[in-house]
């Protein structure tokens, strides 16, 4: 078990450390400046220590903090792993420490896992906006289906998690247009048609650019996201999606919405020129534009003839304003 002086959280914060025994006692006795989340956590860890006497004073003060302090020492990013355990452990079922242990991207997935049930929709949300927790524990998402706590709108893509892959034909078609070698192709195809969702997940977030372009057009909505989620994802790559008129529209319209892709004019160009963006998408777009891509617009015979007469009419506009 860590020390309480080795720990890199408490050391970033510079908290209290206590070493000896006084210090230790002094902290369980609450005769030391600390405020109510730090205590509870250096009394987690406290609660492991070596002498027993130390451990069983901690765990019983530990006993008689109110649940919200707790809650509090886990919203910080670098708490302690003992404090992810000693809640997990004891108080799963208070409200808001599930919740607060799915939130924390360094809590083990283990611990979410177990404590699913305990989970409200508030606490699942942060699990599908941070897929890799999935791929980490595939057990995780049947727990969370069997709780009555997603929405209707998290079990849609929770349920997704059951579906499978690309058909036969989708992967030879993909493959054809991502690798040109017939023997690599051959493996991605194989690799990619037994893999379970959990593991697709995984590649996504963790594979090369070969597979984010084969995972982009898979059925799973879920998979699609983990790819645009992937920290190994390039500003080319996600111009290249946006300009794709063979992926899904449910595709198109996540690139425009999440922020940083949206900063990218290129990105920003090219769903506009894409027939497959959903007009909705494009129509707020379009006056992004410069002028030179603009005049372009208006000539484009793929896009929707809305946005072209709508192109039209704000050129025009333009050139008024500039006569």
């Amino acid at each position: 078990m860590p020390t309480l002086t080795s720990t890199p959280a408490l050391a970033q914060r510079s908290l209290f450390k206590p070493e000896t025994l006084e210090k230790k006692m002094a902290v369980c006795a609450g005769g030391v400046s600390l405020t109510p989340e730090d205590r509870v956590e250096v009394l987690a860890i406290l609660a492991v220590d070596p002498d027993p006497s130390v451990a069983e004073r901690a765990l019983n003060v530990l006993l008689t903090q109110p649940v919200d302090y707790f809650v509090k020492a886990l919203e910080r990013s670098d708490s302690d792993p003992l404090l992810f355990r000693y809640c997990a452990e004891n108080l799963g079922t208070r409200p808001g420490v599930a919740d607060a242990l799915a939130k924390n991207a360094g809590c083990p997935t283990s611990y979410v896992t177990r404590l699913a049930g305990s989970l409200t929709s508030n606490g699942i949300q942060p699990l599908l906006d941070n897929l890799e927790r999935f791929s980490e524990d595939p057990a995780l998402v049947a727990a969370v289906l069997q709780s009555s706590a997603p929405s209707a709108e998290q079990r849609l893509l929770l349920d997704e998690m059951t579906k499978g892959t690309l058909s036969v034909a989708e992967l030879e078609e993909a493959a054809a247009e991502i690798e040109p070698d017939a023997a690599k192709r051959e493996t991605l195809m194989q690799r990619v048609a037994h893999m379970s969702v959990a593991q697709r997940l995984s590649m996504a977030l963790k594979g090369g650019k070969t597979e984010r372009l084969m995972l982009i057009r898979d059925p799973n909505k879920l998979v699609q996201r983990s790819v645009l989620q992937s920290p190994k994802l390039t500003d080319a790559e996600v111009e290249g999606f946006a300009a794709m008129t063979n992926l899904s529209k449910e595709v198109l319209r996540t690139i425009a919405g999440l922020r940083n892709f949206m900063k990218n004019y290129v990105v920003v160009k090219n769903l506009i020129n894409n027939p497959k963006t959903p007009l909705d998408i494009s129509l707020h777009l379009f006056p992004r534009l410069t002028a030179t891509d603009l005049v372009k617009l208006t000539t484009n015979k793929n896009i929707p003839e809305t946005l072209r007469t709508s192109a039209v009419k704000l050129h025009r506009k333009r050139k008024s304003g500039e006569a």
